[in-house]
């Protein structure tokens, strides 16, 4: 029957050909089915690695390839062994056709098929069989229609992309992926020889499940590259000595939190273009695995880093296993709201010195105290008494943070946090004191912009994730250059772990409430590290504390980083580098801004501009006139010296540009007087 339909295909093609003018505009009025197909969606690094890619509707890997991306030797095989002339015939093989017709009636039966890789296209792109005589002929007038239509290279280019490896696996790509675990760009004569014999019969011949029989037709596809020249004796005998694949390597599934993230962003998109590292990806997700293991089965734990000067993320860990449904693993915990615990306290310091309250080495108190109905304490439950502010900061302490947090206002707080490019959630309308110790919710990835912002100058530093997208404009100022210097120096005296190299980084731990969240964020000369780890319910993790289990995990993913570690910049010019002993009598001890900026008789006064004036700005200077007092004097803009020594009482002096302006007098008996204005 097969061999009859052979016979009546050569003579409808012989009989079409001789009527030329019907035979062409038979196939000019062909139906061409759709030639793109769906592929699968990728994801890519930084650097063009695969990072993820997702199946097709039907389940099927079908990744996109070009010729130019595919072995030589592959193609030339390919060719050779299916159809070796390609390039001279017309989508049908006229030749090959009569010997296969001829061979069949010799035979009693088909020996050879005399389909072209066209045909063989036109049949992949119909999905039709290749018994009936019906689908013969439709397959050769489609395979003549394509070669009027497309160049010999996108044909082949659709064989590429469309023949099946067995299973789920469709064009060439997908399958040097699972079979050999990388692209098709370098082939050894077994893996390509493997290659071509698989679509012939790719589920009797599944290396994964049928190891032998793919073995079998590789061989014998070997031994006709041998007799075509295409190999030379030694390589054949060499390919053949070669194992087949017996299992199937699973497709890359890295950073899959931030590939869904990028798929929902642009669900149409074939292609995205991530600023991720994959190389580092790997590492920390290996590194959070490992960070979790032992320690229960519902502990999770999240990873960001990113470059501070760029503000390209280079790595996001979600969670230690994407699959695992105890950690719920699904959930990306950069992206969800947790109390920050004690994170938050360096931009209360920074903020503090920027007002000119204080200084990193004025002294506070570290005693029970109450503000108004809030009665905060110390984690430990101990007090330091009198304490430098620097000392604090490292220790975490409660108390001092809060009665900064107090003298600034906990809106100005929240406002800063916003400049640096968060979203904290606040429950209710109104933030309180609690808002300095964590009593608010932001994302890892908040925390990162946060430390970023600290680890720039105190300029914001808009994250990035997509290699294409185009950077944000900063915005206003969250810290001056010397406040975020200064924070950053206390940060890098913070003692580190056990084993840990110590003075390198500059990181805060942190420990919510309940400890439910723990947390480690830190930075070098270039890059920032976020940690989170706690449980993805909210529920408590006993024992847990930022400082024993984040800072590690910290430390760790830090001496993954290449060059590492980057070290933190000198002090800006302006920064007032002196013993407690040395400051300007407000700056010795703390006081609240009552107490501190109240009246005081025989005090200097800041006559003009007066506090909470709004002024226009007329060239580039503003004018300072001072009252009373005893001279000198000396003069802060924004906690920094302007001018010292000063005996005059009208000043003029650079204006700083548009913004809020903090100008604080202090006289030779260390009495001062405050005055915020905002310049437009």
């Amino acid at each position: 029957m097969r061999a009859r339909a052979l016979f009546l295909a050569v003579g409808l093609l012989y009989a079409a050909a001789a009527a030329r003018d019907r035979f062409d505009a038979w196939i000019e009025a062909t139906a061409f089915p759709p030639l793109i197909a769906e592929t699968s969606t990728e994801v890519l690094a930084r650097d063009g690695a695969l990072l993820r890619a997702y199946t097709v509707a039907d389940g099927r890997w079908r990744l996109a390839v070009s010729l130019d991306a595919v072995e030589p030797l592959y193609l030339r095989m390919l060719i050779a062994y299916e159809d070796k002339r390609f390039f001279s015939h017309p989508g049908v093989d006229a030749l090959a056709l009569t010997r296969a017709v001829a061979q069949a009636a010799w035979n009693g039966r088909i020996v050879s098929g005399g389909s072209t890789l066209t045909m063989q296209v036109a049949r992949l792109l119909e999905d039709s069989g290749t018994g009936q005589w019906k689908g013969k002929i439709r397959q050769a007038r489609l395979a003549l229609a394509l070669e009027r239509e497309l160049s010999k290279q996108q044909i082949l280019a659709l064989y590429l992309n469309r023949a099946p490896f067995g299973g789920n696996l469709e064009g060439v790509r997908a399958a040097t992926r699972a079979y050999f675990g990388k692209e098709p760009a370098r082939l050894t004569p077994a893996e390509a020889a493997l290659l071509v014999a698989l679509p012939q019969a790719p589920t009797a011949r599944r290396p994964d499940r049928y190891p032998d029989r793919a073995a079998r037709g590789r061989d014998r596809v070997l031994e006709r590259m041998e007799r075509a020249g295409v190999l030379s004796g030694a390589q054949a005998q060499s390919a053949r000595r070669a194992p087949v694949p017996r299992a199937r390597h699973p497709f890359p599934a890295l950073a899959p939190h931030m590939a869904d993230r990028a798929l929902a962003a642009n669900p149409t998109a074939p292609l995205h273009r991530l600023t991720i590292d994959a190389t580092l990806q790997a590492q920390l997700e290996a590194l959070a695995a490992r960070a979790v293991l032992g320690r229960g089965a519902a502990l999770s734990a999240a990873i960001l880093v990113a470059d501070h000067r760029s503000g390209e993320i280079l790595a996001s860990v979600g969670a230690p296993d994407f699959t695992d449904s105890a950690r719920r693993g699904y959930v990306d915990m950069t992206q969800a709201p947790r109390s920050p615990g004690s994170t938050l306290k360096p931009l209360v310091y920074g903020l503090a010195f920027d007002e000119g309250l204080a200084h990193p080495e004025t002294l506070i108190e570290d005693r029970p105290t109450a503000f108004g109905q809030y009665r905060p304490v110390n984690f430990d439950g101990q007090y330091r008494g009198t304490i430098r502010l620097r000392e604090a900061l490292q220790q975490s302490l409660n108390i001092p943070v809060v009665a900064l947090t107090e003298a600034l206002g906990p809106a100005r707080l929240m406002a800063h946090l916003r400049r640096a490019g968060m979203t904290p959630e606040l429950p209710g309308d109104t933030p309180g004191l609690a808002v300095a110790l964590g009593g608010l919710g932001v994302t890892l990835e908040d925390l990162a912009r946060l430390y970023a912002a600290l680890a720039n100058g105190g300029r914001p530093v808009p994250l990035s994730w997509r290699a294409d997208a185009t950077p944000g404009a900063p915005g206003p100022r969250v810290l001056s250059p010397e406040a975020a210097w200064q924070v950053a120096d206390i940060l890098r005296g913070t003692p580190a772990p056990p084993a840990a190299p110590q003075g390198v980084l500059a990181f805060k731990t942190g420990t919510s409430y309940g400890h439910r969240d723990a947390w480690a964020v830190g930075f070098d000369g270039a890059h920032v590290v976020a940690v989170w780890m706690g449980r993805a319910d909210g529920t408590p993790v006993p024992g847990a504390f930022g400082g024993e289990l984040a800072a590690p995990v910290l430390f760790e993913a830090f001496a993954r980083l290449k060059p590492r570690p980057v070290p933190l910049p000198p002090p800006p010019p302006a920064v007032l580098l002196v013993s407690n002993a040395e400051l300007p009598q407000p700056l010795r001890r703390f006081r609240p801004r009552d107490a501190v900026f109240a009246p005081m008789p025989g005090g200097p006064e800041l006559a003009f501009p007066p506090d909470g004036a709004e002024m226009a700005l007329e060239g580039s200077d503003l004018v300072v006139k001072l009252r009373d007092g005893t001279p000198p004097f000396t003069l802060l803009l924004d906690g920094r010296p302007a001018l010292t020594g000063l005996r005059e009482r009208e000043v003029t002096l650079p204006a700083p540009g548009p913004g809020f302006v903090t100008l604080l007098v202090i006289d030779a008996n260390g009495l001062a007087a405050r005055a915020r204005i905002r310049l437009r």
